[in-house]
């Protein structure tokens, strides 16, 4: 296989591996070990908190150090994180387990988009979509497998296959090549001093930073739903291998249309993708709590989906296009810090609006938080329209093998 496909097989491993701990599992083991709604929220929370500090470092030791060394090192953790469930007693434990695991995506994340933005500069909206859609895969067949391993309180099979999938995904990272990116300096303090300049102007663009908002915003609402949507479906008498294909409609949805979104995203410009993704995602979970029937939910899900492949398919793409190649990383891991901020606060959020207003309610004021995160975007990004689509000087094609990127680009 190409080094692409490999990059592709490992990310689908790694998130269907991370996905099965948590959805629909996660929030049904919170509640077994006598946890309440307003703080369950809390300790799902805790594996998305160690993105908001960790993905930034991630992405700028990737452009120090080179991708490979910190995709591996995401890797071990992958591997080694899910076998600590079975250890798990009381919350707090499980509180430990959750921000151990969390470091594997915040560093996976931001470093394998920043080795594809290093491969392509034509078409990068697709590509990355494309690689998403690939981990995507793994997203969307967790549910449904973990919610079959899922043997009443009895969550010990679902963890020992999250274990197996994260040690075949550190196997096909073992197969992966140096992932060559933009030249750096040669010295050390050169590259330090290089990546100081680069974080300031990363940090100060004001486009970048709006664009990252947006995505954890949508991430708020991913959070939500995928942690407080199982348990209102549980306490309508719903098993948990009804509740996890409806996450696999989900996931399914976003993994098929996201490489489209990010071509349409490439031709006709990132902003109006991202404003339709949101309202869609609006409309859709505010719908959720007055549904009953599981067609009718399933048909939700699915749209909820597409409307977060329309938002991130673009999303990344834009802070690349408004990145220069030597700071993909760092530019990238600002955005998944960023994005772990929403998906973070998403559940705790919604757990205490849950606790105090119900479910109907708490999903409303999600969805109008959306719609008016849309409105912004379209308001604010308009103004710096030329700063945001304009094609950088700077932009460099790297390789993800010696073959070059015709390989990877025909994969």
């Amino acid at each position: 296989m190409t080094p692409f496909l490999w990059l592709c097989l490992m990310g689908g491993l790694a998130i269907f591996s991370s996905t099965m701990s948590k959805n629909p599992a996660l929030p049904l083991f919170i509640y077994s070990l006598g946890v309440d709604e307003g703080t369950l929220g809390f300790i799902a929370a805790a594996s998305t908190v160690v993105g908001i500090v960790a993905s930034l470092p991630a992405g700028l030791l990737s452009d120090l150090w080179g991708r490979r060394r910190v995709i591996l090192l995401s890797m071990v953790v992958f591997a080694t994180a899910p076998f600590l469930y079975l250890l798990v007693r009381v919350p707090w434990h499980l509180v430990l387990v959750r921000i151990y695991h969390g470091l594997a995506t915040a560093m996976l994340g931001p470093v394998a988009l920043a080795a594809v933005a290093d491969t392509f500069r034509e078409g990068r909206g697709e590509r990355m979509g494309w690689y998403s859609s690939a981990t995507m895969v793994g997203r969307f067949l967790a549910p449904t497998v973990g919610g079959l391993l899922i043997l009443g309180q009895d969550f010990r099979w679902v963890y020992l296959g999250c274990g197996g999938a994260g040690l075949l995904a550190l196997l096909a990272a073992l197969r992966l090549p140096r992932l060559d990116q933009a030249a750096q300096p040669k010295v050390r303090g050169a590259r330090w001093a290089t990546m100081r300049r680069e974080l300031h102007l990363i940090l100060t663009n004001r486009s970048l930073l709006l664009t990252s908002g947006v995505e954890a915003a949508q991430y708020f609402a991913f959070g939500a739903v995928e942690t407080f949507l199982p348990l209102y479906l549980r306490g309508l008498g719903w098993e948990p291998r009804v509740i996890g294909p409806l996450f696999t409609a989900q996931v399914l949805v976003t993994a098929a249309t996201r490489p489209l979104m990010g071509r349409l995203s490439d031709r006709w410009g990132r902003r109006w993708p991202i404003v339709a993704g949101l309202l869609v995602g609006a409309g859709a979970m505010a719908a959720m709590p007055r549904l009953h029937a599981w067609w009718p939910m399933a048909a939700l899900t699915a749209l909820f989906g597409l409307g977060v492949a329309a938002v991130t398919a673009s999303t990344s793409a834009l802070v690349s296009d408004l990145s220069r190649a030597a700071a993909y990383g760092a530019s990238l891991g600002t955005l998944s810090s960023v994005m772990d901020v929403g998906h973070s606060t998403g559940p705790m959020v919604a757990g205490l609006l849950v606790a105090a207003w119900g479910y109907g309610s708490a999903f409303a004021l999600i969805a109008v938080l959306l719609a008016v995160c849309a409105a912004m975007f379209v308001v604010l990004v308009h103004g710096a329209r030329n700063q945001v689509f304009q094609k950088k000087p700077g932009f460099s094609e790297g390789h993800l093998s010696k073959g070059g990127c015709d390989e990877v680009g025909n994969s």
